[in-house]
């Protein structure tokens, strides 16, 4: 089944729910600023883990103790979609002082 883009409302309305990401460049962006590098380069092992279960990959960076990610769909034309917003919450609820523990 095709992935289908999100309208520019979809796209504000789904942002509003997620303080810290933005869309830039056609691309659901977010970076993380963490205590450490050891803790920065942890974060960058559980969203691989968690890209690999949702099979959506993102652009992973890391910095000294900064996470960053820009993620859209291939399969949709390099449009946001559902599936980029669905490893957005993920990452989300897995960053240290973000989302739900």
């Amino acid at each position: 089944m095709a992935v289908e883009p999100l309208s520019q409302k979809e796209i504000e309305d789904r942002l509003a729910e997620l303080p810290g990401w933005s869309v830039e460049s056609g691309r659901l962006t977010r970076s993380y600023r963490l205590a450490s590098h050891v803790a920065a380069a942890a974060l960058v092992m559980h969203i691989a883990a968690v890209q690999d279960e949702l099979d959506h990959h993102s652009d992973l960076g890391l910095g000294y103790n900064t996470v960053s990610l820009s993620v859209h769909t291939h399969s949709a034309g390099g449009a946001v979609t559902a599936k980029d917003f669905g490893l957005a919450r993920r990452v989300e609820d897995i960053a240290p002082g973000h989302g739900a523990h």
